[in-house]
This record gives structure tokens, sequence and C-alpha cells, in this order.
């Protein structure tokens, strides 16, 4: 059976002298693992189409195990992602959460689109990595189903002034007030409630069009990390990489 589809290789694993593992993320059947046989080979048409991170059109056809690539053409290649460590490792952190997150049907669609727009944005420098990497990690997890509830304090109903409390366990609200009624200190500021509530509802093309100060900024990527990773079902190996290169 014969497969044409739009994909982003996410990993590739060497496999003998010249062929490869690729997992690619496409857009209407998910995560789909398939051989690219001699593709380390110079002189193979399928050496680029078929690199880390090149979004391809690939013709697939179904093997014992997995896939078998049988023809890939290169749609887009993000050429500014190796020039600097600190990009470079945030690709390899948005996949790694991608694969972790295994979308599948309509998510996927969304998934692939927030990561090509990360990555684009990653390699062209256009926006901070700490803001893109916020973005991403939110927005993949709302994606994901797990929308938290951003519009007003659980407790009293405010829905702006002062510093806010954001419960990454609970996905809730607390208005300063109330959190420190609890003993918990606030950990938003107003640009960083904001912009948390703008990734989580605006809709796709609309989710990287803010700018925050540097303080705000902090507090909204330590917040995200942390809602992020609460609803991971491991903690990601990239990232600890990530951060004693960012740091």
């Amino acid at each position: 059976m014969q497969m044409v589809t739009p994909g982003l290789v996410l990993r590739e694993v060497k496999v003998g002298e010249s062929d490869r593992i690729l997992t690619i993320l496409t857009p209407d059947h998910g995560l789909i693992t398939a051989s690219a046989k001699g593709s380390l080979r110079l002189k193979s048409k399928l050496f680029s189409a078929c690199g880390l991170f090149c979004y391809s059109e690939f013709t697939l056809f179904a093997g014992k195990t997995m896939y078998v690539v049988d023809d890939a053409q290169i749609k887009q290649v993000f050429f500014g992602l190796p020039k600097s460590i600190e990009g470079m490792a945030l690709a390899m952190y948005l996949a790694e959460f991608a694969m972790t997150l295994s979308p599948s049907g309509g998510e996927a669609a969304a998934q692939l689109r927030l990561l090509l727009n990360s990555l684009y944005l990653i390699s062209e420098q256009k926006k901070p990595l700490a803001q893109i990497k916020a973005v991403y990690e939110l927005r993949a997890v709302c994606d994901a189903g797990y929308l938290p509830a951003l519009v007003y304090c659980k407790s009293c109903q405010k829905y702006d002034g002062g510093d806010f409390y954001f419960d990454v366990e609970a996905g809730e609200l607390l208005c300063g007030s109330c959190a420190a009624a609890a003993g918990l200190v606030p950990n938003l500021d107003a640009g960083a409630l904001t912009a948390l509530r703008h990734i989580a509802l605006v809709e796709d093309k609309k989710i990287f069009a803010f700018a925050l100060s540097d303080h705000s900024l902090e507090k909204l990527g330590r917040v995200a990390e942390r809602y992020a990773a609460s609803r991971l079902d491991k903690p990601l190996k990239t990232l600890d990489f990530l951060h004693s290169v960012m740091e």
C-alpha cells in the first residue's frame, strides 16, 4: 500500500553504513516510523529530504514492521537551526516534546503547524528563544486537551488587577489576595498573565504575536515549562541540556 504525505522529520537513527530510521510527524497520520534505505549516501535522492528537521513530501510503502520511504521531495529546510547551539538545543527539545505527546487525528495537524512555525522562528531569529519555548510548551499541551482555566480567579472570579498565582497542577488561577490567603506567592505579573491567556486562547496564526519585558517573559517561561511538564508522561532528556546552554 502506497501513501503520500507531508511530514517533518523529528528523529533520525543511523542503521548500518547508509540507512536511516526516521520518526516523522504527519498531519493526518500522526507519528510514523519509516526506513529510508541508502539515504545517507551523498548521491541518494533521499539524502537531503530525509534529514533531521526537514519538512518533505514523502512517498511511503507499508512494510512488515514500518513504512519504507520510496521517494521524498523537500518542502522546507530550516537552514538557520544549526547556526546557534541554543537554537538547535531548543529544536531538539521541541521535537522530543512532540514525540512524547504522540498526536493523532486532527490534533496531529495542529501540532505540526505549531512545530513548523516554532522552527521557522528559531531559524530566522524572529522571536526570543525563551518566548518561542514558552509559546510552544503551553500551546502544545492546550492542543493536546489540557487547556487551563485562565479566565478569572477560581475563588473570587477577579479577572485582572495586580499579580496572580497560576496553580500548574490544577491549571487554575488565584488573584493576589486569594493566593496570599492560601499562603501562596503570586508567580505571574500582569504582562505574563495576559500572554498566558493569549497563547492558550487565540487562533493559531496569532499565538506568537506579542512582546514582553524580560521580567514578564521569565515568569511566563517558568510557569509554561512547569505546566507542560506536569501534563507529560515523562521528563524530557533534552530539557536539561537546553537549560545548560540557555542560562
